[in-house]
């Protein structure tokens, strides 16, 4: 199975530059290409990744900066776009910007990426153009390299390699009959139908059973800082203010601009370390995990120059947006297709119409609005149930990916996944992950 390892490099000055180099030379082979491919669309003809690759070895000729680049990394450039272009349209593939664009470029080849390990803590790798670079081994490599992505995030370079572990997705998972729904909420980063909380801090059990509704006040508070602690929201903060003094272009503007950055860097880790450890405990205790099926970019737009009311209700949605990214929706959903491989688990995912306000009792089933009293109570208006309004959620959704019928395999490929079904939205992740850019 491949799996991604992702290690921190140790550049000297030269090899930075020569990083940033290679890495805005790629940039520039990507857009180029791209504009290409889009004019040749415009004349309704076509251009393929063979025709580019001999164009690029000409041009080199002429533009001698394309040979600071090492060439499989311009040929790697080349095929990520038009595998790019296949899969969403030439149209739809976006422009690799300087502002917007992490620097990053990729060593496809094994043969030309050897790593030796120099002792416990340190391992080093021989890059085309760099030479031998070394990085920290964090963790053992665990497995023979299949390729490399060299990477820049913030001030620090880092080396991530997509490595073949050996091992293989069960045929079935550990306990086959388990089965859960997960809700995800801006308060609460995921609750599961089994009354299990996880949020940043740690996972708790809510007992359904005996549940009381929260206190006045309680049930509707806003989302924290999210994976802030209380001062670096508040440096964050001070960071925004003196960013909003700067003038544009300055150097005093790009200091601040990195400040920020090295601040949202812990943010990012903590969050992906959070996912991690969620995906871990879900996969490892369930074969069956249903979730909502949400289009979280689509959630996340922003609301102003929106065609039914431009500029209406602009902070409301950037607070609302800023909350659902904060909890990593989207990532949670990552992290668990990438653990579901190795313990044969099924994700599944419903439509997510009305699963807030049904009620879960197998008695009743009652959908109606007035039923979610608040952000945390739901209270049923046919039967009188009470419950956690998120684990009424969960449970609606593990209904709803029961319903679709039994899950025959802990393996497969997506359709195909149960008695009876055409196709489904189910996937086991047995794909393998792209090593982190």
């Amino acid at each position: 199975m491949l799996t991604g390892r992702r290690y921190r490099l140790e550049f000297d000055a030269g090899q930075r530059l020569s990083a940033e180099r290679i890495a805005a030379v790629c940039r520039s082979v990507w857009n180029t290409a791209l504009e290409q491919r889009r004019a040749y669309r415009r004349r309704s003809a076509f251009i393929g990744y063979a025709e580019q690759c001999r164009q690029l070895a000409e041009a080199k000729k002429d533009f001698p900066w394309l040979a600071e680049a090492p060439a499989q990394a311009l040929q790697q450039t080349l095929k990520d776009l038009d595998a790019a272009c296949r899969r969403h349209g030439t149209c739809k593939v976006r422009w690799k910007t300087r502002t917007r664009w992490r620097p990053s470029f990729r060593f496809p080849t094994p043969k030309q990426i050897p790593v030796q390990t120099i002792n416990r803590r340190w391992a080093r790798v021989f890059l085309p153009k760099f030479g031998w670079v070394r990085f920290r081994l964090s963790r053992p490599l665990g497995g023979a390299a299949r390729s490399a992505t060299v990477s820049r995030d913030g001030a620090h370079w880092f080396i991530a390699f997509l490595v073949e572990d050996g091992q293989s997705t069960p045929d079935a998972h550990a306990r086959p009959e388990t089965a859960v729904g997960v809700d995800r909420g801006v308060v609460t980063a995921a609750v599961t139908s089994d009354g299990e909380f996880f949020d940043r801090r740690h996972a708790t059990a809510c007992g359904v059973s005996s549940f009381e509704p929260p206190e006045t006040g309680t049930a509707d508070r806003a989302p924290d800082r999210g994976y802030l602690s209380p001062g670096e929201a508040e440096r964050y903060l001070r960071l925004q203010r003196r960013l909003a003094r700067a003038r544009k272009g300055s150097a005093r503007r790009r200091r601040v601009v990195r400040a920020l950055g090295v601040v949202m860097g812990r943010v990012r880790r903590r969050r992906a370390d959070f996912n991690a450890q969620a995906a871990h405990r879900l996969t490892r205790d369930y074969a069956h995990i249903v979730l909502e099926d949400l289009n979280v970019r689509g959630m996340t737009a922003s609301a102003s120059g929106t065609a039914a009311a431009p500029g209406a209700r602009v902070a409301q949605k950037s607070g609302l947006n800023r909350a659902i990214l904060d909890k990593g929706w989207y990532g949670l959903e990552v992290a668990l297709r990438a653990k579901a491989r190795y313990t044969g688990s099924v994700i599944d995912k419903v439509p997510a119409a009305y699963t807030s306000q049904t009620c879960s009792a197998p008695a009743c089933g009652r959908v109606d609005a007035k039923s979610r009293e608040s952000q945390a109570v739901f209270r049923c208006t046919a039967c009188g149930q009470v419950e956690h309004a998120d684990v009424n959620a969960a449970k609606c959704i593990k209904i709803k990916g029961q319903a679709a019928g039994p899950v025959v395999s802990g393996r497969g490929d997506l359709g195909g996944a149960r008695v009876g079904e055409a196709s489904s939205t189910r996937s086991t992740a047995r794909g393998a992950p792209r090593a982190a850019a």
